[in-house]
């Protein structure tokens, strides 16, 4: 068994992890956020989504999040494009790297953005080839990839069918997302047997939500499979709404706290990132959803 020897890590908590907050988050708070992970050394950093505020009203503020911004040389800021719209407003405000988000799961797709598998597809193409048009790097999420709120158990044929044809379409890296959290190191491995059939293991990054206290094995058995991208949110903000219990996305500040420990380089200070996450946290009136940010907790939080 090998393990990489660098891992890059790819902060989600200013779109994936502040999109389902009640309290609406000012834009100034916002970039406040995304400029202080990039001081941390954090180089892809999901900075907002352009979808329409009727569904996602957080995001409504999603061109002045990315024309305030001071862009920091060597980050990347990317955003979500579900649609053509979508993805012309992000051009309008200088986007240089965009996602879409696609599920392995029927039930799931037609819950989350109203249509089937083959149909969200189709809505992908479009906008993939513009971007390619534009020189714009498009990233793929694949969400449900161990299991559904709907449909239980989902086969790892299923993920790597949505996978492969997402990297076929042009994405230059396909995120695996373990949306509710009931995945366990075995369902990792046998989904990422099938998807790297399909595609390669350096073109996947993987997505895991800590609903079952599995995040961090998942992630270990993932790096021991050759993932060398992990995606994960600052004081472990968000989680998926349609999630029982669902704790949110696995905290940043969890993750860098073991690959240091497994002298695996991310390039991260990890003091930095636990000082941002206490400063969002306490914002949001409650206390980081990370066990290394409470245990670690800076001297200038009060109690």
């Amino acid at each position: 068994m090998t393990l990489p020897s660098k891992v890059r890590i790819y902060e989600v908590g200013p779109r994936d992890g502040l999109q389902n907050e009640k309290l609406l988050v000012p834009t100034e708070v916002k970039v406040e956020l995304i400029e202080e992970l990039a001081d941390a050394g954090l180089t892809k950093i999901e900075a907002t989504s352009f979808v329409s505020p009727k569904w996602v009203p957080q995001m409504a503020d999603s061109m002045d999040v990315m024309t305030s911004l001071d862009r920091k040389i060597g980050v990347e800021y990317p955003v979500l494009t579900p649609n053509m719209k979508g993805f012309e407003a992000a051009l309008k405000a200088g986007a240089t790297e965009v996602a879409v988000f696609g599920a392995a799961s029927e039930s799931f797709s037609r819950k989350n953005i109203n249509c089937s598998i083959a149909e969200s597809l189709d809505r992908f193409r479009p906008v993939i080839a513009r971007a390619q048009a534009e020189n714009i790097a498009v990233r793929g999420y694949v969400s449900c990839v161990t299991g559904c709120p709907y449909e239980g158990r989902i086969a790892p044929a299923a993920v790597a069918g949505v996978a492969g044809k997402m990297r076929e379409m042009g994405c230059y890296e396909i995120s695996l997302g373990d949306t509710i959290g009931v995945g366990t190191p075995k369902d990792i491995r046998e989904m990422l047997t099938a998807v790297t059939a399909r595609v390669p293991v350096e073109n996947l990054a993987l997505h895991c939500h800590d609903t079952y206290g599995q995040a961090l094995a998942n992630i270990l058995a993932g790096l021991e499979m050759g993932i060398a991208v992990i995606d994960s949110s600052v004081a472990g903000l968000g989680g998926c709404p349609y999630a029982r219990g669902a704790s949110g996305n696995v905290a940043t500040e969890d993750v860098l706290y073991m690959l240091r420990g497994m002298d695996i380089e991310t390039g991260v200070d990890l003091d930095r990132v636990i000082e941002t996450a206490w400063t969002i946290s306490q914002f949001l009136g409650r206390a980081p959803a990370s066990k290394v940010a409470i245990a670690l907790k800076p001297d200038f939080i009060q109690d």
